[in-house]
């Protein structure tokens, strides 16, 4: 990894821009000198070197050696011969030793924290199916799977249709420039309705896998359709059902209820009922146009008259047993 620059003071500027002023006599143009440093990280995060040089016009002039703490010439071209000079400068003056030490350390003491916020991050990824129509084939659709922005770069992708695994590849992964990766993978899948494709994304950030699912002819508006639709019928029924609770529990009017029975006066089941004649005494005995004796006494029963009417409900009279009829 890259550090920041290393800081000077005005007397290193100094230096550093006499140096400049030296190496660009007799040439054209402006020139750049600086110093830079830079820590190296084993898989493990931690330090695997040091590295400290400076640079004219981005080439690498003068550079330092953490073991033996001294600065050497590290161009071996037309400036090596400038570049030893500056060295020995270098060399001559331990504010730049003790300089180049102090970056050191630094790097010694942030390599756990960068690595923690960089190589150690787990960063989930996003996942989207983008089908493209086919121009020459209209029953089938080439589905591209998105994921992007995630972090570290292994990840595993594989589709699915209706819960089985149908493809699965090693993907190219491009970086995104913030420490994060994106990649993409293509399925050829069918127009016809009844399948169900999956694009299932494995990755270290993710307890499960990361799922979407992409069905023929079923698009986002089409849910929320399809959504809206079932709302709507669900309000109806409960609309029509409360109507109808309503219109049952409503009070009838009058005469709105059971017609009586034509013979309100009488009981449809009638108990026992005891004899109205007196208990004691004769009883008259039928004449020849009386009707039927409910309660005949013995002897032969004549003959019922033809003329004789019996009435079901008697009014009041000489009491049952007796004809309703006119007497001869």
């Amino acid at each position: 990894m890259k550090a920041a620059m290393l800081p000077m003071g005005p007397t290193g500027f100094r230096v550093l821009g006499a140096m400049g002023l030296a190496l660009s006599c007799g040439t054209a143009g402006a020139f750049v000198v600086h110093m830079a440093s830079s820590c190296l990280l084993t898989a493990n995060g931690s330090l695997g070197g040091f590295d400290l040089i400076v640079a004219f016009n981005k080439n690498p002039l003068v550079c330092y050696d953490p073991d033996a703490y001294i600065f050497y010439p590290c161009d071996g071209w037309l400036l090596h011969d400038v570049a030893t000079l500056v060295a020995i400068f270098l060399n001559n003056n331990a504010t730049w030793v003790q300089r180049a030490e102090a970056r050191r350390q630094a790097c010694t003491e942030l390599a756990a924290q960068f690595w923690a916020h960089t190589a150690l991050r787990r960063t989930p990824p996003q996942v989207r199916i983008v089908p493209i129509p086919i121009s020459n084939d209209p029953d089938s659709v080439r589905l591209i799977c998105h994921v992007w922005g995630f972090f570290p770069p292994a990840v595993t992708i594989q589709w699915l249709q209706n819960g089985l695994v149908v493809a699965s590849e090693d993907t190219k992964l491009l970086p995104n420039g913030d420490w994060t990766y994106r990649t993409q993978t293509t399925l050829r899948a069918s127009t016809a309705a009844g399948s169900t494709y999956t694009c299932s994304v494995w990755h270290s950030s993710l307890e499960q896998p990361l799922q979407v699912d992409w069905s023929p002819n079923l698009s986002l508006g089409m849910m929320a359709q399809v959504a809206v639709a079932v709302m709507a019928l669900t309000l109806g029924l409960v609309a029509f059902s409360a109507g109808v609770f309503s219109f049952c529990q409503r009070p009838r009017g009058p005469g709105a209820g059971p017609s009586p029975h034509p013979d309100a006066g009488s009981d449809s089941n009638p108990g026992p009922q005891s004899d109205p004649r007196p208990s004691s005494g004769p009883h008259p005995s039928p004449g020849p146009h009386s009707g039927s004796d409910p309660h005949p006494g013995p002897g032969p029963h004549p003959s019922p008259d033809p003329h004789s009417v019996s009435d079901p409900h008697p009014g009041p009279g000489p009491g049952p047993g007796f004809a309703s009829g006119p007497y001869p």
